[in-house]
Parts: C-alpha cells; sequence; structure tokens
C-alpha cells in the first residue's frame, strides 16, 4: 500500500531526542526519507534504528548547527543526492539559561540568538533551491508561547523565538505568489522535553503529553498541507 509521504524528502533538526526525534520517526512511517541532524551521532543512530525497524528510511547527518559552514556543507551533500527537498522541520533550539533581562549574560544571549536565529536563516537559505523544486514543499518551524506573549525570566528565549517566528513567516510571505514553498508555525505547548524538565524541574514529567503527540499533528500537516502564515498550538 502506497505511504501519503513516499518518495517525499524530509529534513528534520534537532532530531535526536523530543520532539524532532518523533517527528522523524512519524515522517519515516507515513513514507517520507527522513535526514536526521543533531550533534550527537549515537543518539541519532538510535533514532535512524528504529526508523529502519519499522520499515522507513533515513539518513543521519551528524553536525553542529552553528559551527561555520556546517549547514552549507549539509545542503551541497543533500543536493549531491536529491533534487528537492519537500519536508523541513525547523525544530533544534536551544533554551539558555532563564534570567531577569538585567542578568542576561551577552556571551550566552549570543549563542542563544547563533543557533534559534541564525542557524535557522542559514538553513533557510542553503535549502531554498532544493524546496522550490519540490511539487509542494512544506516548511515547519517549532516555537514556543513566549515568542509572541513575554514572560518574566524568559526574554533571551522568548527574543530569539520572535525573531525566528518573523523571519520565517516572512519568508513564506515572499515565496507565497511564486512557488509552492509553504511555511507554517507550530507551538507544541507543555510537552515532555529534556528542554521542559531543565525549566520546570519540579514539574511531574507524566502531567504533560508526549512528544510523539505534537509529532503526530506535524506529520497531518506534511501529508494535507498548510496555507503560508499557519500558526497552531497543539493540546493534549
Amino acid at each position: 500500500m502506497t505511504k501519503p509521504l513516499e518518495n517525499k524528502l524530509a529534513l528534520v533538526t534537532g532530531a535526536s531526542r523530543g520532539i524532532g526525534a518523533a517527528t522523524a520517526i512519524a515522517l519515516a512511517e507515513k513514507g517520507a526519507h527522513v535526514i536526521l541532524t543533531a550533534r550527537s551521532a549515537p543518539a541519532l543512530e538510535e533514532v535512524e534504528q528504529k526508523i529502519f525497524d519499522a520499515g522507513g528510511s533515513a539518513t543521519i547527518a551528524p553536525l553542529d548547527l552553528a559551527a561555520n559552514d556546517a549547514i552549507a556543507r549539509l545542503a551541497v551533500a543533500i543536493g549531491e543526492r536529491w533534487s528537492a527537498l519537500d519536508i523541513m522541520v525547523l525544530n533544534a533550539g536551544t533554551l539558555g539559561t532563564l534570567a531577569a533581562v538585567p542578568s542576561i549574560d551577552p556571551k550566552e544571549f549570543a549563542n542563544v540568538l547563533t543557533l534559534n536565529v541564525s542557524a535557522q536563516v542559514a538553513l533557510i537559505q542553503a535549502f531554498d533551491p532544493m524546496l522550490r523544486r519540490s511539487s509542494g514543499a512544506r516548511v515547519i518551524g517549532i516555537t514556543s508561547s513566549v515568542g509572541r506573549k513575554p514572560r518574566a525570566y524568559w526574554g533571551a528565549y522568548g527574543a530569539s523565538k520572535a525573531a525566528f517566528e518573523t523571519l520565517l513567516a516572512a519568508y513564506g510571505d515572499e515565496l507565497a505568489e511564486i512557488s509552492r514553498v509553504r511555511t507554517a508555525i507550530i507551538d507544541p505547548g507543555a510537552t515532555r522535553t529534556k528542554m521542559r524538565a531543565r525549566a520546570y524541574p519540579g514539574e511531574d514529567p507524566a502531567s504533560v503529553k508526549p512528544p510523539e503527540v505534537v509529532a503526530a499533528r506535524i506529520a497531518e500537516l506534511a501529508v494535507d498541507g498548510f496555507e503560508t502564515g499557519h500558526w497552531e498550538r497543539v493540546e493534549g
């Protein structure tokens, strides 16, 4: 039986754990060949094995998105093997230290902006040609509620997500009338991830939804499609 994403190529960043890993598995279950990126090769290999065991296909690409030229080299390597990129899930990000704005460490803030904003722009730039060659590319960015509703002590992370949302939405608006590339922004809400555990150390992990719930919704969007500018929060 043909799967809905058969013959489609997907790229998922931050795919070694949490929402990224669950999303990669969900896309592969629907037939996509998934390229998994993250810094940890062993963790990526574990996700890849889960995909293989379920009858899917994947390729791992360990790299640090903040490293000089890493993204450009990844795009060249992928472009040599495939002509088009159909799905790109921009999930990788870093929380940084939660702190009052006057206490934000400038060096750490720069690192947060590098991964959460600059690296995301570099990914869009590097893969734009492949996305445009797709018959209907979907670019889905993972955000946070603090990007739209400021919260005390979350200023650095929230600012990075606000910038990311603006840039991704602008990219989608730029291409809406001249290509088949469509962009969407997903707020996963309270989800059982390592980042969440770090931000809320006293919280019972069982009290929030597992990443598979968010992944299932992302996979649905990849199959069904959406109009550029789509935004939603995943409850559950």
